[in-house]
């Protein structure tokens, strides 16, 4: 599976040969470095670490600097690991201290696009869950408030899981089979269509679907 680490760049739109606008996702898809391969026999798990957006060494811890330094790579902001079969590390063949570019990936392929979702905060029930609302009039003070959340005799709790107030976003998440519509070699630059989690450049990770 081959994959690539990126930068979220915004979102437009462009047109394709009929004419037909079609809004994309603008990612800068590397340059990357593969920074180790892992192994079954040494690791107990095969997989490729990656390394993306170069930075000030000042940023990283000693042990970081030295990880990178054993394959004569710069200081490297981002690392990640994509999780491969034994027979895929060797049919891609990637090496460590490889660079991999956005040219992996070609014009029409379907792609998993991993990012964190943008934060939204503490959220009341109505946001977070889409409750409807309480009466606006005829002496109601219930508003926007949640309402009954369980039984009092029996059950006599409340189950795990019930929908309620609380943190909303900055969760992990996959959109999968998106399509490439556009890809820029020159510029390390993926066009998928459709939205992709996350703000402005915030990491994320694409992978072959």
């Amino acid at each position: 599976m081959k994959g690539i680490l990126g930068k979220k760049v915004g979102m437009t739109q462009i047109f394709d040969e009929q004419g037909e606008v079609i809004p994309v996702t603008v990612i800068e898809a590397g340059p990357c470095f593969v920074s180790q391969v892992k192994t079954v026999e040494r690791d107990g798990y095969a997989a490729v670490q990656m390394g993306f957006e170069e930075t000030k060494s000042k940023h990283l811890t000693r042990p970081q600097l030295q990880h990178l330094q054993k394959t004569n790579l710069p200081a490297l902001r981002f690392l990640r690991e994509l999780r491969l079969d034994t027979e895929e590390v060797a049919s891609l063949g990637f090496e460590e201290g490889q660079k991999v570019t956005a040219d992996i990936f070609e014009t029409g392929e379907y792609v998993d696009v991993t990012g964190t979702s943008k934060g939204k905060g503490f959220a009341g029930t109505i946001k977070r869950h889409h409750f409807r609302r309480g009466p606006e009039t005829h002496g109601s003070d219930s508003h926007r408030a949640p309402g009954s959340i369980g039984g009092g005799t029996y059950p006599g709790k409340v189950f795990r899981g019930s929908p309620m107030a609380g943190h909303m976003g900055h969760e992990r998440v996959t959109v999968k089979n998106a399509t490439i519509v556009r890809t820029d070699s020159e510029r390390n630059l993926l066009l998928v269509k459709g939205p992709v989690p996350g703000p402005r450049n915030a990491l994320v990770v694409v992978r072959k679907a």
